[in-house]
């Protein structure tokens, strides 16, 4: 029996009785996380150096928050570099195929990461530590801006209409399962280690690990076909020579909404894994291990709502289920700190578990709805433009942010209304969308 992707069936449900079936969503559903779970390794594992140690060995100049505002600062490098990728690969997706580009992006990653655990410290090597440190976040931003739009088409047009929100998740489960390999890898080392070998060359491992995601990742793409969609396309001859530049001339309301859609959940995502292990370790002075069993145990309620969510949005549709989430979370951004304050480990988890969970309400239909917003002949390149870009107001400089506004006014109230400006937004931008479930795909 042949049970390549390309054999799921779109003109009807997927068979629950034919085992060859059920093999291929499996590998398609891993096919297409595998590359969000290893950017999402790779950042978890960088957000908690810079939090941790990054501050010390790369910027030991300043005094502990400072340092680790800087260190955020290299971490939107990451974000900021992420339109490049998005363009030149987002147009190659568009050209050549969404399963080319994946792969390329996947390899890409893993070597920068994998360069990152080899890189000599400031005591070793002075400024240019720091700036190959930089170099480094580019290129890793880059590969990561064309890689998530094809994660998701992969799935999402290998499958049928009525299941494009659930299938579509399957690359938002990434982020989670990323985390919880980050946090968790790094706990289990700083447990077996003291600080101090942790700190001199124990911070090394995990991005010398990201190798093995890799070679799972290439494995497991080699297996999936092209997408029927991309196929159809080229079939009819219908690809565009220059598909950004359609985005922005042809479709720049879609790019605007789809973008916008994504900042809230964003910083709400930055609030709950990057800065928590901040706050907690150098604001409230707990263990380090607090923070990061928090973000741990947010992350398996996160990897298990987000495809609940992704399957709510195909009955209901993407944009109630979405708005829920981003209302509920503008409450939490606030309730939040109050439960962070009492330094109690057990209402630290639950401010992160309840966090993570309305979290999930916007990212689990947030794959869909993004690429929904976009015909095929440009999907990945305004896919890809609109996570990028927003990436950049969201996920890259919420962190610095967040620290910067808490340094300033010593007051979560503060950051909180910041939370809450960036989820007001995303509010905006759903009353200006349109609702994309139960259609079909826009050729």
């Amino acid at each position: 029996m042949n049970t390549s992707i390309a054999s799921v069936d779109q003109s009807g449900p997927i068979s629950t009785e034919n085992p060859g079936k059920r093999a291929d969503i499996r590998r398609l559903a891993a096919a297409s996380s595998i590359g969000t779970t290893l950017e999402w390794y790779d950042f978890t594992v960088y957000n908690l150096m810079a939090a941790l140690v990054f501050n010390v060995i790369f910027f030991p100049s300043f005094d502990p928050l400072a340092g680790t505002v800087i260190a955020f600062s290299t971490y939107a490098v990451g974000y900021i570099s992420r339109p490049l990728g998005g363009i030149v690969f987002g147009s190659l997706g568009d050209k050549l195929g969404r399963r080319w580009v994946l792969v390329a992006t996947l390899i890409l990653m893993g070597t920068v990461t994998g360069l990152m655990g080899l890189l000599p410290t400031y005591e070793t090597w002075g400024i240019w530590s720091p700036i190959l440190l930089v170099l480094l976040r580019f290129l890793q931003g880059a590969a990561i801006g064309g890689e998530w739009a094809g994660s998701v088409l992969l799935s999402m047009e290998h499958g049928e209409d009525r299941h494009r929100g659930r299938n579509a998740s399957f690359t938002q489960v990434g982020p989670a399962c990323g985390t919880l390999l980050g946090a968790g890898f790094i706990a289990l080392i700083t447990f077996v280690m003291t600080p101090e070998t942790f700190q001199e060359w124990g911070w090394r491992i995990p991005f010398l690990s990201s190798v093995l995601l890799v070679m799972l990742g290439f494995w497991l793409r080699r297996g999936v076909d092209e997408t029927p969609v991309f196929k159809s396309m080229e079939a009819k001859e219908a690809k565009v020579d220059a598909p950004v530049r359609e985005v922005f001339v042809g479709h720049w309301r879609r790019l605007l909404v789809a973008g916008g859609a994504r900042i809230g959940s964003d910083i709400v995502y930055a609030l709950l894994v990057v800065f928590t292990l901040a706050y907690v370790t150098n604001v409230l002075h707990l263990p380090r291990s607090t923070a990061l069993t928090a973000t741990i145990i947010g992350s398996v309620f996160h990897a298990v709502s987000v495809p609940l969510f992704g399957m709510l949005s195909d009955r209901v549709g993407r944009r109630p289920v979405y708005a829920l989430g981003a209302v509920l979370s503008i409450g939490w951004g606030f309730v939040f700190f109050v439960l962070l304050d009492t330094a109690s480990p057990v209402l630290i988890c639950l401010a992160v578990i309840v966090g993570m969970i309305f979290q999930a309400m916007m990212f689990g239909p947030q794959a869909a709805f993004v690429t929904e917003q976009f015909p095929t002949r440009v999907r990945y390149a305004g896919s890809s433009l609109a996570y990028t870009l927003a990436g950049i107001v969201g996920s890259g400089l919420a962190p610095l942010v967040i620290t910067g506004i808490f340094k300033v006014y010593e007051s979560s109230f503060a950051v909180s209304l910041y939370i809450a400006g960036g989820l007001i937004i995303t509010l905006i931008a759903l009353a200006f969308a349109r609702e994309t479930a139960k259609k079909p795909l826009e050729e």
